[in-house]
């Protein structure tokens, strides 16, 4: 996947949140969900934000997800 790809996902979560006034726990969850794909391609948050047109302030709930990933799984 590419950083684009995941600036797509990306942004497509954070608009799903919107509905539910959930738009950081859906940027974290995005960092759960993604944060193997991250990783093993030594991509950059800031990047990703940038490409999705996010506020660059998102990096640090992105990293936080990305934490987050070891210990949950997504039902």
């Amino acid at each position: 996947m590419t950083e684009l790809e995941l600036a797509n996902e990306l942004k497509t979560m954070y608009e799903a949140g919107i509905k539910r006034k959930e738009q950081t726990t859906m940027i974290h969850l995005f960092g759960i969900k993604y944060a193997e794909v991250i990783r093993m391609n030594g991509y950059i948050p800031k990047d990703i934000l940038k490409y999705a047109e996010m506020p660059e302030s998102y990096q640090v709930e992105i990293n936080k997800g990305i934490k987050l990933a070891r210990y949950v799984k997504i039902k």
